[in-house]
């Protein structure tokens, strides 16, 4: 079963590039199932019901998203609605929607879990790793076939320690958030699939995806600052393409795609 991972979409730029190289890596590859992060695709920060339907349309099979999960207030009012959205699994708040979700993919079941971490990370959340433990040990969930988790976290050791600890338990832990793809796209030795950051979609000549001064005012000088996105530029698109064995529900192969514009 091969499945397409998207890292963090970020506006309108990132959404443009998404609906434009799906369909192509969707037929060179022979992709079975699509999963996108999608927590900064409305306009850098959080995800409002038409941006969502525009990806589902796009062709992403599920959307999982991160830090940024309540940052457009709307989606209080329709996360319950729709059936593809997956917030982070972990809230200490109780928020609507839920943070893990099993789909069927010509038969076969494939479960995609968000969840937060904690180092450098701002929100209140229950430990990541317990909280997945508890879901898998849950005997009132659907045990699937396949299980992908979206891992969103600032600091690469506690993603690779959060993978690590998981090796076995899971198909693939891939790892959103810094918007910068690593260069360590693995399988861990009992068979999960494993990348410290898939990367982002969006404009390639800025910081992070948004237009470098505004980021540089805030974060090198201190200054009260907002991150703007530009409306044009060229633009990248990453993501992970990895191959998992239903059977044993582990990562057969695993390799990055790193598309810049020029």
């Amino acid at each position: 079963m091969k499945i397409l991972f998207i890292g963090d979409i970020v506006g309108k730029l990132g959404r443009d590039i998404v609906k434009e190289m799906i369909p192509i890596y969707v037929k060179k590859y022979g992709i079975d199932f699509v999963i996108a992060n999608g927590e900064n695709a409305s306009h850098g920060k959080g995800l409002t019901r038409s941006n969502y339907d525009e990806l589902i349309d796009a062709g992403v099979d599920a959307i999982t998203l991160g830090n940024h999960y309540k940052n457009k207030i709307e989606i209080t009012h329709y996360i319950d609605e729709v059936d593809r959205l997956v917030r982070p699994l972990n809230l200490v708040e109780d928020f609507p929607g839920v943070g893990s979700i099993v789909f069927d993919v010509e038969g076969v079941s494939i479960r995609v879990t968000n969840i937060l971490g904690q180092a450098f990370m701002h929100d209140q959340v229950q430990v990541p790793y317990f909280s997945l433990l508890s879901l898998l040990e849950n005997p009132d969930e659907e045990k699937a076939d396949i299980h992908i988790v979206d891992y969103h976290a600032e600091a690469t050791g506690e993603k690779q320690g959060f993978a690590y600890a998981l090796d076995g338990l899971v198909s693939a832990v891939l790892c959103t958030h810094t918007h910068v793809q690593t260069n360590d796209a693995k399988i861990l030795p009992n068979g999960t699939g494993f990348i410290s950051d898939v990367g982002m979609c969006g404009f390639k000549d800025g910081v992070l995806g948004f237009e470098k001064d505004s980021v540089i005012k805030k974060t090198v000088f201190n200054e009260n600052s907002r991150f703007e996105i530009p409306d044009e530029g060229l633009r990248q698109f990453n993501a992970v393409v990895i191959d998992v064995d239903p059977k044993s529900g582990l990562t057969t192969e695993i390799f990055p795609i790193n598309y810049i514009e020029k």
